[in-house]
């Protein structure tokens, strides 16, 4: 199984930003910009995450249009029900038709303490509900001098994986916490060489074939000026797009990247 069956997904995470409306309007012009810019909408797989204040609104929406985006969460409760105050469960996420969720993002490691075990178990609860777990991982500034690029996202990936059957469908995003929001981001080389380590942890723990079709994403600083370079490596299967995604111009050129910039 080769790279020739890993359909390209270009996911926008646009965090605390949108309210129900905007999103509804942000949803509408980046489909008909797509569409006047006759993009072609199975070459690349387009996934948004929205709050979840914005969720069902734009579940209705890209129902009732037939819009062909993907629609994911930012995050979900390692628990099905229960006495657990602010938290979302997978149940309710796949009820309203979102196909993937984040889960390991590093801005809920730092901020809300979230260890690799909260993680593999936020990846069970997604699996079992039938949502596809974004597994985030990356490196911090401070980890890439002590440790190099590699070391910390693949053991926390490791960790994330245990119990997960090789059947399962899931993504990883390798995101270096030191280019998120930085303007700064990894060359297409380091981002590379992370992912083709990240891989071979998949294989590792979940065996060649699941290896060989997991697509693995590069996120951080991501846009229409770099998207094609990151690309055009072999192990890049997509990217995770934080604050690019929340401008309709810029998201649908990097959308387009094949068009754009050519790969």
């Amino acid at each position: 199984m080769g790279i020739a069956t890993r359909t390209p997904l270009i996911a926008g995470n646009w965090k605390m930003n949108l309210d129900h409306l905007q999103a509804v309007a942000f949803v509408q012009k980046l489909h008909w910009t797509l569409k006047d810019a006759k993009h072609e909408d199975g070459s690349v797989e387009v996934a948004v995450f929205p709050p979840f204040t914005d969720i069902r609104s734009v579940q209705t929406l890209i129902d009732a249009d037939k819009i062909p985006f993907a629609l994911g969460a930012q995050d979900v409760s390692a628990h099905d029900s229960g006495a657990y105050t602010g938290e979302i469960s997978g149940a309710f996420l796949a009820k309203l038709d979102a196909k993937y969720v984040i889960i390991g993002h590093s801005e809920r490691r730092e901020y809300h303490a979230e260890s690799d075990e909260v993680v593999a178990a936020k990846v069970q609860a997604s699996l079992k509900h039938g949502l596809v777990p974004v597994i985030c991982v990356g490196e911090t500034a401070e980890d890439l001098e002590k440790f190099g690029a590699s070391a910390v996202p693949a053991g926390q990936l490791e960790a994330a994986l245990q119990g997960v059957s090789p059947k399962a469908d899931i993504v990883v995003a390798y995101e270096p916490v030191w280019a998120i929001g930085s303007g700064q981001a990894a060359t297409p080389q380091q981002a590379q060489d992370v992912c083709a380590a990240l891989r071979t942890v998949i294989a590792k723990v979940l065996g060649d074939d699941a290896a060989a079709r997991t697509r693995i994403l590069y996120g951080g600083s991501v846009k229409s000026a770099n998207i094609a370079s990151f690309m055009r490596e072999p192990d890049v299967d997509g990217a995770l797009v934080g604050g690019a995604s929340l401008v309709v111009d810029e998201f649908a050129a990097i959308i387009r990247f094949e068009k754009h910039v050519g790969v």
